[in-house]
């Protein structure tokens, strides 16, 4: 059990007023006691005004006035937007909650980590599954074992239709939406992946196949276009031990974001960043754009 938090809650700007900033940034920085939400600013006033409103915060009428209101900001906007912005919060002295993919390509994101680094600001990735007790446990359990061979699925429906068919992913399809979820847990528990080619098609179904610095070969099919009755995130390890599987099935979701509100607020305070940071958000956009440049035409 973790201490209680005794410290002032660090100040939090929201930039993005979309699905998942109403659905996990805003409730989950509002919730406290680590953080507070004070402000949110997105393109669209009307939207920002209304998130604002439901959890105590004052809406930005620009993207300095929210830099001007807090000591942390945190991103729920396409990656595009993500990559230019945060960049300049970077530069303001501003501590970073970043989604994935860091950037809609490799430079984009070796830009934005290139201004941590020289800014010397706190970031922290949001890979949602690895703050999960459930995720850690397996993690812990897979680096205890040497793993031949592995096979992982992420797929759903999710763009077929709904508030999370957002242009960017309908264009740019499974791998960079999903692919950096599979690509940190082969990398965290078989051993880094070395190497990474993909086949198919990002806005279908994509396959991608990882060699590990350990000599392991990995699978994972990405697709968030075929009709399930549910998400379907699965990683299974096999080796000369027992089959080790993870599947979030009967995960309650709601356990990663007290643990991820926690961490980040433990970062600012410290100064130091965890290991799920813009470094960790660098190299899997290195994976990806070493994944897309082997897919055919198309891809």
């Amino acid at each position: 059990m973790t201490a209680p938090w005794t410290d002032d809650p660090i100040r939090v700007g929201l930039v993005g007023a979309g699905p998942w900033a109403r659905a996990m940034h805003a409730r989950m920085l509002a919730a406290g006691p680590e953080t507070a939400l004070v402000s949110v600013w997105a393109r669209r006033p009307e939207a920002a005004q209304q998130i604002a409103a439901e959890h105590g915060a004052a809406p930005a009428a620009s993207f300095d006035e929210l830099l001007g209101s807090c000591e942390a900001v945190a991103f729920a906007v396409p990656p595009s937007v993500q990559a230019e912005l945060a960049v300049r919060a970077a530069r303001a002295g501003r501590a970073l909650l970043l989604e994935k993919p860091l950037g809609l390509d490799l430079a984009s994101a070796r830009t934005l980590a290139d201004a941590v680094e020289e800014s010397g600001v706190v970031s922290q990735l949001v890979l949602s599954k690895r703050y999960h007790p459930r995720t850690r446990e397996f993690l812990a359990r897979a680096g205890q074992l040497k793993v031949h061979g592995a096979r992982s699925c992420f797929l759903h429906g999710a763009f077929l239709g709904g508030e999370m068919a957002t242009g960017w992913r309908l264009e740019h399809g499974a791998l960079l939406d999903l692919g950096p979820h599979l690509l940190d847990l082969l990398d965290m528990a078989v051993s880094p992946i070395a190497s990474v080619r993909a086949t198919g098609d990002a806005r279908r179904w994509m396959e991608l196949s990882c060699e590990h610095e350990n000599g392991a070969v990995s699978q994972a099919s990405l697709s968030g276009a075929v009709r399930l009755p549910r998400a379907l995130t699965r990683v299974e390890l096999y080796g000369q031990h027992e089959e080790l599987v993870y599947d979030t099935a009967d995960f309650d979701h709601e356990e990663a974001w007290p643990v991820l509100r926690g961490e980040f607020a433990a970062a600012v305070r410290s100064n130091r960043s965890s290991d799920i940071d813009v470094r960790r958000g660098l190299r899997l956009q290195e994976l990806l754009a070493q994944a897309a440049g082997s897919s055919s035409p198309g891809s």
